[in-house]
């Protein structure tokens, strides 16, 4: 499944070749899949004694899809558990599996285990190759410049059967494929890899910024797997740039750093550089007098791009990155899932709001579930959308939304993915998908629908007014309060400056009059929804937010905001940390 290709043309002359017939491909990549695994016990449930070997591979293609069912991470859990706890026999895959990757666990509240095999690199190297080779035609790179990466590891565990497991990411940077991926893109991060798994990631990001520091006129690129964590990273800049400066000018690392390992390695990199120090100097307190704009073209000049997923739970932070960035270009990075990479961004010059995916379809074996959005009878909803049968690859049609399914090589057989994606076009004969939305991430009280989109749309709104006082909104989330009576919404704001309260109640009634969804409209309307209420929490609320995730074995380079929760320490310390309420007053008349 994997081109065996060196330079950045073969890799853009092998994704032009696979993506030319893609339908075929996809029926090919279905048959790889089941021979390998056609043994498995999850397969033969369904398949039975069906001789996979001698059958069309359209016809199988057809006998897969009609006899094997679509299946949620709960449907798989009791195998994958079975495998966490030592079951070595040919469960999912025929292959033992040795390795289990922990979902984030920001979209439903808790991590699951996921399969991950050497596929899995393979597959993460091969898409950030085939990316780095689209970027590269029109953000050229010098051969053997440096990246800073703000990326990070959590600790590696033991499962109860002895497996190993952890983020994604962390198997990623612990493979080989992450330094082949250096030595091929040529192309080298900053920071060592004491640095990257150090476990503490104040203390990694300290370390990336001083060494990208260090590293300034060689830095090429900026990236992260999140724009949050970019955005996270430059604002723990701001309060630490005094300290940084020091120490590139006496070649030292500050107390705040107390691992033995990262400040043996760290040390062992940078040298007193007084010129570069006092070079900073300046520039931050010019950069101070701006409120940071333009932090990145001015300490990082050659900077060529930035470079991370901007798109989905991501959009929120990408206003701010614009202002670190001034004129250095954002590029928003591929799309993928714990479960499977899906698509690589082949037209980088297209800013984050325009930016769709070209579907690689060897990666795995793809079905899209299409969706259309009711519109009627608002006291039938059970669910945000209407589904017809899963078509595949090859007959999607643009300006349709659809959930994706996937079959992957790791295990996973019509696993819902429960991600919204449009189809936006086509390039060759693979579809370029616009991400909409996670199908799980709504708000609901009533007979109302809200996606993760909706609310994004609403809080861009409300939050524009706070400009006409300096201030800026931080970050977000919300929840659905069922327990009062009428339920309503509450969304949860951090905000930088003062703003007096008459403001942030313009703020709460532009948002709630913002919600477009009928059954929000109507519910509103008849006061079976109660008004809007936007909470105020203190500074650092959501950094409590983070650390409590990062405490649960999630990782900085996967941690993402939930834009909607239920739940109950989240909410715990979000209410602790409430300093004001304020209810809306749209619908009173």
């Amino acid at each position: 499944m994997e081109p065996s290709v060196c330079g950045e043309d073969d890799m853009v002359r092998w994704f032009e070749d696979v993506t030319e017939n893609a339908g075929l491909v996809q029926t090919q990549t279905l048959r790889q899949i089941l021979e390998l695994n056609f043994e498995v016990e999850y397969l033969k449930k369904w398949l039975g004694d069906i001789e996979i070997k001698e059958v069309d591979a359209c016809v199988l293609e057809s006998l897969y899809t009609s006899l094997v069912p679509l299946a949620s991470h709960a449907d798989l859990e009791p195998y994958i558990q079975r495998i966490a706890n030592g079951d070595s026999g040919p469960i999912l895959t025929k292959q033992p599996m040795t390795t289990l990757s922990l979902s984030s666990g920001t979209t439903e509240g808790r991590q699951k285990y996921v399969p991950f095999t050497r596929h899995s690199s393979q597959t993460t190297l091969q898409i950030f190759r085939l990316a780095a080779a689209y970027r590269s035609r029109v953000y050229p790179t010098r051969e053997g410049g440096r990246i800073l990466e703000f990326i990070y590891s959590s600790r590696q565990f033991k499962t109860k059967g002895g497996l190993t497991a952890g983020t994604a990411t962390t198997h990623y940077y612990a493979s080989p494929e992450f330094k082949i991926k250096q030595e091929k893109t040529k192309s080298f991060t900053c920071s060592p890899e004491e640095v990257i798994s150090s476990g503490d990631s104040k203390q990694s990001t300290y370390c990336h910024l001083l060494l990208g520091l260090f590293f300034s006129e060689q830095v090429e690129f900026i990236t992260s797997a999140f724009a949050y964590s970019i955005v996270q990273s430059f604002i723990a800049f701001e309060e630490l740039w005094k300290e940084l400066y020091i120490d590139i000018r006496h070649g030292t690392l500050s107390k705040r750093i107390n691992l033995p390992k990262v400040r043996k390695a760290v040390l062992g990199i940078i040298s007193p550089n007084p010129i570069l120090a006092s070079k900073i100097e300046a520039c931050c307190r010019e950069l101070e007098v701006l409120d940071w704009f333009g932090l990145i073209p001015k300490l990082w000049p050659n900077a060529k791009y930035v470079y991370s997923i901007m798109t989905g739970s991501m959009q929120p932070y990408v206003k701010k990155l614009l202002r670190y960035a001034a004129e250095v270009p954002l590029v928003s990075a591929e799309y993928g899932s714990t479960e499977s990479w899906i698509g690589v961004n082949v037209d980088p010059c297209l800013p984050p709001e325009d930016v769709t995916f070209a579907v690689v379809p060897t990666f795995s074996y793809f079905e899209f579930i299409p969706l259309h959005r009711q519109k009627q009878d608002y006291n039938l909803v059970t669910d945000d959308f209407i589904e017809d049968k899963p078509v595949p690859l090859s007959q999607v049609k643009v300006g349709q939304e659809y959930e994706i399914v996937l079959t992957t090589i790791t295990g996973l057989y019509r696993y819902r993915l429960g991600d919204v994606v449009e189809v936006a076009g086509f390039h060759n004969g693979t579809p370029k998908l616009n991400f909409i939305c996670r199908r799980k991430l709504i708000l609901t009280v009533n007979i109302d629908k809200n996606t993760e989109k909706d609310l994004q749309i609403v809080v861009e709104r409300g939050s524009q007014l706070l400009s006409s006082s300096k201030a800026e909104l931080i970050d977000f989330t919300s929840h659905a309060d069922v327990l009062t009576q009428p339920g309503h919404y509450i969304i949860y704001w951090e905000i930088k400056g003062e703003v007096e309260e008459r403001l942030l109640g313009e703020c709460c009634r532009e948002m709630d009059a913002s919600f477009v969804d009928h059954g929000y409209v109507v519910s509103r309307r008849n006061n079976s929804i109660g008004p809007l209420e936007l909470r105020i929490v203190e500074k650092g609320t959501f950094k409590k937010i983070l650390e409590h995730f990062l405490g649960n074995g999630s990782t900085l380079s996967q941690f993402k905001t939930p834009r909607c929760t239920s739940n109950k320490v989240l909410l715990s310390i979000l209410n602790l940390c409430t300093i004001k309420r304020v209810y809306s007053t749209a619908y009173a008349d």
